[in-house]
């Protein structure tokens, strides 16, 4: 099986990086891949900007003849005419996946308009991708608040009516000595025709999600007993909307499906040398990411302790309370999790001593690319406003460089 991959939801670019092991670009502003995978086709499409930024610095990072890009709604893609391919990759963001009946033919079902979800299962039933792995925000395994785990539920079931098995795990990225406290949900689903799912049904769940696993290999962790495991028979229900009127389930932090049958438990990581912020920091940064006495002000009171009393819709007064943060994020620690805000004057904006003068700055948007380990100056395509919003929303590429490695070892034994 050669090692070949679709993107959808490409943005600008974190799974390629990841997965080509992507450190620099040349002087024509083009990325040096190791061409460990073929990436054959790409899509990333912004629907609330008339400017296709994100697409313009993935085309221009990856000028190739050898990638078809698609920059249009992935709803009106043919899927028939996305190429065959080994892996199907992306990260898609965490909607409302609930489905009904459709009230023209009582056996169809119909899904939201606009959940990306579906375009990527549209996809899976029609191009039968051998492997596929995904990233979410972690609350996707929670979602929705009035019905727990319904969200992840579906997906599963989906998962499971396309016949394949699954994995998943809670990362936070600072725990195996990568540079943010990003915590990110990652899934791992493969085909009951691969030879890697003969493989694995040797093995129990535990065992996989503790021994023989995707995730156990590259990001070892240890069970957590003080919550019980849980176990799921996802087969039971008779269709999609049944899973999304009546499953409700807890979704511990790591997990697998094998046939039709889920089994989750908590895990804690087996946690590395941290990677400080300091290393990442530039020396000379221009004047003015350096913090005025007035954004100073305004960043002691959004980063102070805060009690302040409102008014809800219904009338009645109740007090909105945050706690207290340190004034400025300390170097020797990883970043915090970086957020699409980051740049303006906000509470979660990073705020960080300059290793030369000492004073107070905001990080440059090349300490955030560096953040997730992009290389630097890998968006500066765009204005630094959108580059700061880019970053907010990319993934940590070393924790996709590990899972790629092991997905490059699977599809190697495969015929």
């Amino acid at each position: 099986m050669k090692k070949t991959v679709v993107e959808l939801f490409a943005g600008v670019g974190g799974f390629r990086v990841g997965f080509n092991d992507v450190k620099r670009i040349n002087k024509n502003g083009k990325a040096i891949e190791k061409h460990n995978f073929s990436f054959l086709w790409a899509n990333q499409w912004e629907p609330s900007t008339k400017a296709q930024q994100a697409f313009d610095c993935y085309k221009k990072r990856f000028q190739s003849s050898n990638t078809e890009l698609s920059n249009e709604d992935i709803s009106t893609v043919d899927k028939s005419k996305i190429p065959d391919h080994s892996v199907l990759v992306g990260g898609f963001p965490c909607q409302d996946y609930s489905v009904a009946h459709s009230l023209k033919n009582e056996k169809g079902i119909e899904g939201k308009k606009g959940v990306l979800w579906w375009q990527i299962n549209e996809t899976l039933k029609v191009k039968k991708s051998p492997f596929v792995l995904l990233e979410n925000v972690d609350r996707l395994l929670k979602a929705p608040s009035k019905q727990r785990g319904q969200a992840f539920g579906i997906m599963l079931k989906c998962f499971y009516d396309l016949n394949y098995n699954v994995e998943w795990r809670v990362i936070n990225a600072a725990d195996y000595g990568f540079p943010q406290k990003r915590r990110r949900v990652f899934i791992f689903a493969y085909k009951n025709t691969t030879k890697h799912y003969q493989d694995m049904s040797q093995f129990s769940s535990e065992d996989i999600i503790l021994r023989n696993g995707i995730f156990a290999k590259k990001f070892p962790a240890v069970q957590d007993n003080k919550k019980k495991p849980i176990t799921i028979n996802i087969a039971q229900y008779k269709d999609l909307v049944d899973v999304s009127d009546n499953f409700k389930a807890n979704f511990l932090n790591s997990g697998c499906m094998c046939n039709g049958i889920v089994y989750t438990i908590q895990t804690t990581p087996v946690a590395e040398k941290i990677f400080p912020l300091s290393k990442l920091l530039e020396e000379k940064v221009d004047n003015h990411f350096f913090l005025t006495e007035n954004q100073i002000k305004k960043f002691e009171y959004l980063r102070g302790h805060k009690k302040i009393e409102r008014k809800g819709k219904n009338g009645f007064t109740y007090f909105y309370s945050e706690g207290a943060m340190s004034p400025y994020d300390y170097s020797n620690q990883p970043a915090r999790t970086m957020l699409t805000s980051e740049g303006t004057i906000n509470r979660s904006t990073h705020i960080t001593k300059d290793l030369n003068t000492g004073n107070l700055r905001l990080l440059t948007p090349v300490e955030c690319e560096r953040i997730n380990q992009f290389p630097d100056n890998w968006t500066n395509t765009m204005n630094e406003k959108r580059r700061y919003f880019m970053m907010g929303n990319a993934l940590v590429c070393g924790i996709v460089n590990r899972l790629s490695k092991e997905i490059s070892a699977i599809i190697d034994k495969e015929p």
